[in-house]
């Protein structure tokens, strides 16, 4: 029987055009419900240091209404651990985080800050939360997070979705498909995202150890177009 590939929508940019203009719509929980009924698997948001787009007052939304996952991301911190063990998620996602990037930049740099992510995991697992780490694909990398007491890697998949069809582009695949096997020979549970759009998602979507799929910003701009449900389904679509 063949495995559905999951689909995670990451609902940021919906409260990044509600901040644009200090407003209370678009509300990023009733896309998040409208992803849900259109096949997505998991909701997924980032809580930056400054509140650029998602709120507090968006987590507790969210927990209250999801009914499927709800994945955080945030960085390694003691204000974002505490947030955690407030709102209870089902998933943290440990991302690395500079003030003045665009969007995450890499994966986390597990190797450097072992001693504290183990801590700090371990505080996270002990509220009952699933642990995952965003990493770039790299092995090195992928066996410190099982180290540390990961549950799941997130692998980056951006160096891929930067790419035009080439030898560049399936050398970046392969490297994602390797060090995805390679979380799976050491009991991670394997994800990706990162750029991943309707263009390029397909051949990536193909690889095996691959189980779900964190992804935002194509489907808020494909949404300012179709809407949601249409947005969602034609992704959800494209995994299958």
């Amino acid at each position: 029987m063949e495995v559905k590939m999951k689909l995670a929508v990451n609902v940021d940019h919906f409260a990044t055009i509600r901040e644009a203009r200090r407003s209370s719509e678009p509300e990023p929980a009733l896309a998040a419900l409208l992803a849900e009924q259109a096949g997505a698997e998991g909701i997924v948001c980032h809580i930056r240091a400054d509140r650029r787009h998602i709120k507090e007052r968006d987590l507790h939304v969210f927990r209250q209404t999801i009914k499927t996952k709800l994945n955080i991301e945030m960085a390694a911190t003691e204000e974002m651990k505490q947030i955690a063990q407030e709102v209870k998620p089902d998933v943290v996602s440990l991302v690395p985080e500079r003030p003045e990037e665009l969007t995450t930049e890499g994966g986390l740099d597990v190797i450097s800050n072992k001693e504290h992510l183990i801590s700090h995991i371990k505080e996270l697992k002990k509220a009952g939360i699933t642990v995952s780490i965003f990493v770039d694909p790299d092995v090195d990398q992928i066996s410190a997070c099982h180290e540390v007491g990961a549950d799941l890697i997130e692998i980056n998949t951006s160096k891929y979705s930067e790419l035009k069809p080439g030898r560049e582009r399936d050398e970046a695949l392969a490297e994602v498909k390797r060090t995805a096997e390679h979380a799976v020979s050491l009991g991670l549970d394997v994800h990706a995202g990162h750029g991943l759009d309707y263009k390029n998602v397909g051949p990536i979507a193909q690889i095996p150890e691959l189980k779900e799929f964190s992804i935002g910003f194509s489907i808020v701009a494909r949404a300012a177009i179709v809407g949601v449900t249409q947005a969602v389904k034609e992704m959800f679509e494209l995994l299958q």
